[in-house]
């Protein structure tokens, strides 16, 4: 986008970024994938294709697009990512009992 004088303007785009935990190995979470635009979309799509559970966080998704893809998250994330994931076991928890 541009502003009158051909100046770029900056335009708000969509992020997103993705987390995996396995709680059996013992790690911490990691950073699964991050993308903007049509990237973000196509996250967002195959976390609901899959049932992924979605948390809207925009100074979370900021800090995370700063760290390499395939890695841990850093300390300083740890309480507000375990938040989230423990978050996403309880509503994973309801649904399986309701499906029961």
């Amino acid at each position: 986008m541009t502003t009158d004088d051909g100046r770029e303007k900056s335009a708000t785009r969509r992020r997103a970024a993705a987390l995996g935990y396995d709680p059996a190995r013992g790690e911490a979470p990691r950073l699964l994938a991050r993308g903007e635009g049509v990237l973000a979309d196509r996250i967002l799509a195959l976390a609901r294709e899959h049932g992924i559970p979605i948390h809207e966080d925009r100074a979370l998704v900021d800090l995370l697009a700063r760290i390499d893809v395939d890695t841990q998250i850093p300390p300083e994330l740890y309480r507000v990512v375990a938040e989230i994931i423990a978050f996403v076991f309880r509503v994973q928890g309801r649904a399986a009992e309701l499906s029961r």
